[in-house]
């Protein structure tokens, strides 16, 4: 039996000729669901926590510390999980060519 997860809630914050910024916001468990990146992205942690990353090589988790942003290429396949016991928050920076 699989149990569904809640899903993160995303909110559109800027979206212009240059970047598409949106806050993600993680209820306990919440997930992205499966997703790839079409854009070279940047992500700055608004809170401190850990995250689970499932990806076709397997899953991993990143401990991820506020204000403490990290960039990623286009391409990335993965579903983020909210691996805490409290709300998770970030701000992903999607910068367009």
């Amino acid at each position: 039996m699989t149990t569904e997860r809640p899903k993160a809630v995303p909110t559109l914050m800027l979206s212009n000729q240059r970047a598409i910024v949106t806050e993600w916001r993680f209820a306990p468990g919440a997930e992205t669901g499966w997703h790839r990146h079409e854009h070279d992205y940047v992500v700055v942690p608004m809170t401190t926590g850990t995250l689970l990353l499932e990806e076709k090589a397997g899953n991993r988790h990143a401990e991820l510390h506020a204000g403490q942003p990290y960039a990623r290429e286009v391409g990335v396949e993965h579903n983020v999980v909210n691996a805490n016991a409290t709300e998770f928050v970030f701000i992903e920076i999607e910068l367009l060519p």
